[in-house]
């Protein structure tokens, strides 16, 4: 954490009052062998990438799902993995274990516990960013923060509790699985390039002191 008296978090009011964030890339959705061993040739070749992953939403107590979507992205590209359709085929599972490619993602242990429902799997080369922020003195850990924190602009979660597991995705879902995996690597980028300033964000601030909860005798 940071040795400064200050910290850097958005109050939701302040969140709210932001514009939409709109997708700027273009999508592949990745739902056969033939289209998987392309996508991972692109892949491949990437230094860093962004990762994301989607479960259909449970409403029933104890009820546990496998991943649906993995969301892998370049700059320019997301690829949305169907795991639902393809599971995880010795390609794909070879680049989540490559340590030589750094996939950014968000609370990515989270990710994997849920990605070893579809398989035995060892994910190496991955940076949290909930980790990575706190160098910055960010303090809040939820992508649509961090994200508007250095970018003043909010990702829309009005997708999140769709079904991933549907016949076909739709074009807002693509959008917005796509988004979160490309703003994740566009995060760290922006961060590790150097291009955030800590002391000239508008969102750092002295936190409140914590209450005196002494009891006095």
């Amino acid at each position: 954490m940071n040795n400064h008296n200050y910290i850097i978090s958005i109050s939701k009011e302040r969140l709210a009052e932001m514009p939409v964030m709109t997708y700027p890339a273009a999508i592949t959705v990745v739902d056969s062998a033939a289209v998987a061993h392309s996508a991972l040739r692109v892949l491949s070749k990437e230094k860093a990438v962004g990762f994301d992953t989607e479960t259909r939403p449970s409403f029933r107590k104890g009820q546990v799902h496998k991943v649906a979507l993995m969301q892998v992205s370049t700059e320019d590209r997301c690829f949305l993995f169907r795991l639902n359709k393809i599971g995880i085929c010795a390609e794909l599972k070879a680049f989540l274990e490559n340590p030589d490619i750094t996939k950014i993602g968000l609370s990515v242990h989270d990710d994997f516990n849920v990605l070893r429902r579809s398989g035995d799997i060892d994910p190496k080369g991955f940076i949290d960013l909930q980790h990575l922020v706190k160098k910055y003195e960010i303090t809040d850990i939820s992508l649509q923060k961090i994200y508007a924190i250095i970018f003043g602009e909010r990702i829309s979660k009005s997708q999140r509790l769709t079904n991933w597991e549907a016949e076909s995705l739709s074009e807002a879902q693509q959008a917005y699985a796509a988004l979160d995996a490309w703003a994740c690597l566009r995060i760290y980028r922006h961060l590790t390039e150097g291009r955030f300033d800590p002391t000239g964000s508008p969102f750092r601030h002295i936190p409140e002191p914590a209450p005196d909860r002494t009891v006095h005798c």
